[in-house]
């Protein structure tokens, strides 16, 4: 595991607990459509009339049957036309905007884990170019300490070579430092412990050739679980205003009562109950709100629309930057310093160049390397924040 990062993915969707928590409460929320449409429970009342006998003039007493007479009733609550179903869209709602949450949450956990794991392999490849590099300085330093003895150099370049050498494996320590770091930190977003070890990793899939910014603002758009969220949320909303204004209409109730009188024959008592919407004041109020409220849902999902957009534009400027550069540097940059590495050398085994030039036009080719190494993981960087906005790239 960490030789790519699609296994990473994988794992993280199955251990993140951020995700975890995400996926639960996602579930939860399913789980409120059915009760929020269901019917009120009944409710069961036992009613002990003369429970003191007086009328008898018995004993008081509070076991059904022995009081002068015992009743039970049953009563159901009815809400008013379209009230449950209203109550149920709602709750649907909801649920789809816990699901759009979830998305956009694992999103961004993918996103942050390619990100992280692109600082892993940076990290390695530029290890691989500090040995490289450290290789080569050691060649130059027995070429060096060869024509030293030869008397063909001064005792100084020795040394120089000596110190850039040490000043390469202190740099390689910290190198190997910030790799380190950055597998404890991918280790966190797959839920493992700290010293876990991961794979070498490997190169990375090429780049794709071709983005077109309006081809991603529409795929963000009709894709962006954020931007579903919020849809969900203006849904929610304007369901929960229709409930509000529903709640001008009322009630009911009904129940169904078994009298038994001590010593009689029983008898039955049917029960019809309408609540009266009177608290008209406090009604106004809750539709204002609830309409307000359907405002709200508008203007935030304007909001992220804007945003969304905001950030994949500087998404793809960074992209477009970045696969701009690393042409250059391809093209033009790296094959420049290396043949002006290779003329320099060729120079200096003829003593027509001195040591500082060869080792400026060494150090000149690393740093081209390092550069690209560097574009290539920014730009990689950008393509994972395009890939979080707009989804994965064909």
């Amino acid at each position: 595991m960490g030789a790519d990062v699609v296994g990473l993915i994988e794992q993280a969707r199955l251990n993140n607990p951020a995700f975890a928590v995400d996926r639960a409460e996602a579930a939860a929320a399913r789980e409120r459509v059915e009760p929020a449409g269901a019917l009120p429970d009944p409710t069961v009342q036992i009613e002990l009339m003369d429970f003191t006998n007086t009328m008898r003039g018995g004993s008081t007493t509070l076991i059904p049957g022995e009081v002068g007479e015992t009743r039970y009733r049953i009563i159901q609550s009815l809400p008013g036309w379209g009230k449950r179903e209203l109550a149920a869209n709602a709750a649907s709602a909801r649920a789809d905007q816990a699901d759009a949450n979830r998305d956009a949450a694992w999103r961004n956990l993918a996103a942050e884990i390619k990100i992280a794991w692109l600082r892993y392999y940076a990290a390695d490849r530029e290890a691989a170019l500090n040995r490289d590099g450290l290789a080569l300085l050691q060649s130059l330093e027995e070429i060096t300490l060869s024509r030293y003895r030869l008397g063909l150099l001064p005792q100084q370049a020795v040394l120089r070579a000596q110190r850039e050498i040490t000043s390469q494996r202190l740099a390689l320590v910290g190198i190997e430092q910030r790799r380190r770091g950055m597998a404890s930190a991918l280790n966190a977003l797959l839920g493992r412990a700290p010293g876990n070890e991961l794979a070498l990793p490997q190169d990375p899939a090429p780049l794709p050739q071709t983005l077109i910014l309006t081809d991603l603002v529409e795929r963000a758009r009709a894709t962006n679980p954020m931007i579903a969220a919020e849809d969900r949320g203006i849904e929610a909303a304007r369901i929960e205003r229709d409930r509000t204004w529903r709640d001008r209409y009322p009630d009911f109730s009904f129940g169904l009562t078994n009298n038994q009188p001590r010593g009689g024959d029983q008898s039955w008592d049917v029960m019809f109950e309408v609540m009266i919407p009177l608290q008209q004041s406090a009604r106004r109020a809750r539709e204002r709100e609830a309409t307000l409220m359907v405002t709200a849902a508008d203007a935030k999902r304007a909001a992220a629309e804007s945003k969304l957009l905001g950030e994949l534009g500087s998404a793809y400027a960074t992209y477009a930057s970045g696969r701009e550069t690393l042409q250059l540097l391809r093209g033009t940059l790296m094959p420049q310093a290396e043949a002006t590495r290779d003329a320099t050398r060729a120079a200096f085994a003829t003593g027509r160049v001195d040591f500082d030039t060869v080792l400026e036009a060494e150090r000149q080719l690393v740093d081209t390397r390092m550069a690209m190494l560097q574009a290539d993981v920014d730009t990689r960087m950008a393509l994972a924040e395009l890939e979080k906005l707009a989804g994965d790239m064909p």
